[in-house]
């Protein structure tokens, strides 16, 4: 809960191909804005620009409000002072990305010593986080900035999915799905596909991830009380982390893409998956027709991956550090959530 002469903020970026066209917005509730672009940024750097910028703008304390838990876990649980202490890497050696923001970030918090962060959920019902959505999302298609000391009222669409999709991309998500969201706090699981991970029949080596899946599933969640597993059902590692939820107990949010992608699938990998279906609390499908073409079959499940990203607050990708795609999708992965996307390297449990 803010003092009475606290300052409340809301935040926010948004990106078109991640990397694209980006933009960031800030507006205080009942108060000023501003936002601005970048014709080429990814959705974290704007999460982060947004924060930074609005922390530059606004002098007294300040409450910052963000559905970005990359900004608002690295001040609340204090990653900055372990990128410190490794001479700005993170805990897995690596550099920390976005270094060129956080440092002057980081800085300035540090100086003014009267700013904290606090994470809302990102599409729900919170007006003013809508708002910082907007502002980023006019700013990231015009191309420009304003600012001002009242909220305008010609506020254009928020970004339906949170996406890193363009406007043309995201024209088929249903408004219901765009907004729903993961209640709680959501883990995805994704990674490899048959025929890694031992093919596509029954193994040892796939009941092995399996199982390290469900000890990693249920440590977590004896932390977190609120936890939720969610999957994409494709075949290999995403249902593997759907029964490693259910084993555990765990509640079940299944995301797809488009309906029936298993259409085509063998009949016991399709009874399979209709049975995950109805062990989940829910079915989320981002889109009401299946896509016509491959091509667009893939681009439907970028956006998928995308929409995860943003929505979840964690991530386990079951990787062997060699398959170029779960590589991009790493980094897209370690874009939206910083720190906390674990690998699984399958070879270990092998």
């Amino acid at each position: 809960m803010s003092q009475p002469n606290t300052t409340v903020v809301y935040t926010d970026g948004a990106c078109s191909g991640n990397p694209g066209p980006g933009g960031w917005g800030w507006v205080v509730v009942e108060g000023a804005f501003a936002n601005g672009s970048e014709p080429h940024s990814t959705n974290q750097r704007m999460e982060i620009t947004a924060a930074w910028r609005a922390v530059e703008a606004l002098e007294g304390p300040l409450e910052v409000r963000s559905d970005s838990t990359y900004v608002v876990n690295c001040f609340r649980d204090r990653w900055w002072e372990g990128w410190l202490a490794r001479n700005w890497h993170n805990s897995a050696r690596k550099p920390v990305a976005n270094r060129d923001l956080w440092e002057p970030f980081i800085q300035l918090v540090q100086r003014r010593n009267d700013v904290v962060f606090t994470w809302v959920k990102g599409h729900g019902s919170d007006p003013w986080n809508d708002r910082a959505d907007r502002l980023a999302v006019e700013a990231m298609r015009a191309q420009s900035s304003r600012s001002g000391p009242a909220t305008p009222g010609d506020l254009g669409p928020a970004d339906q999915v949170g996406s890193a999709s363009g406007p043309a991309d995201r024209a088929d998500v249903p408004e219901a799905a765009a907004r729903a969201g993961v209640p709680g706090h959501p883990v995805a699981v994704l990674g490899h596909q048959p025929p890694e991970i031992g093919g596509f029949e029954a193994n040892p080596w796939a009941d092995a991830v399996r199982a390290r899946l469900r000890d990693i599933l249920a440590a977590k969640a004896a932390i977190t009380e609120d936890l939720v597993v969610v999957s994409g059902l494709r075949l290999g590692s995403e249902q593997l982390g759907a029964e490693a939820a259910l084993e555990a107990g765990l509640p079940l949010v299944v995301v797809l893409p488009y309906p029936d992608p298993d259409a085509r699938w063998p009949a016991a990998s399709r009874r399979r998956f209709a049975q995950l279906c109805q062990a989940a609390v829910e079915v989320v499908v981002l889109s009401k027709q299946a896509p016509s073409t491959p091509a667009r079959a893939g681009a439907a499940m970028n956006r998928r991956d995308a929409w995860l990203a943003r929505q979840c607050r964690e991530a386990i990708l079951v990787w062997d550090g060699q398959d170029d795609r779960l590589a991009r999708l790493h980094r897209s992965l370690v874009d939206h959530l910083g720190e906390d996307v674990w690998v699984l390297d399958p070879r270990e449990v092998r």
